[in-house]
């Protein structure tokens, strides 16, 4: 499968399961991974300890705005209704 910057991406590539510091680009891998079937939500949550509200506001800034909407800074800003 194509990753979030047009390179491929396979499991050997996804952030490392102890990622503590969620940069842009490791957080677009995770949401492609999930949508292209490459692992499950259940098994993205569990490997990155994350909860399914954080995913889910990944993939929502994805959406909306695409990866700069990954940026703490414009999540905070973008948040708003």
């Amino acid at each position: 499968m194509v990753g979030p910057t047009g390179t491929p991406l396979t499991l050997h590539d996804l952030p490392p399961a102890n990622t503590d510091r969620w940069v842009i680009r490791r957080k677009a891998e995770v949401v492609a991974a999930v949508r292209g079937g490459l692992i499950s939500l259940e098994d993205a949550l569990a490997r990155y300890r994350l909860t399914a509200e954080e995913f889910l506001a990944w993939q929502k800034a994805i959406d909306k705005w695409g990866m700069q909407g990954l940026r703490t800074t414009r999540i905070q800003h973008y948040g708003r209704p």
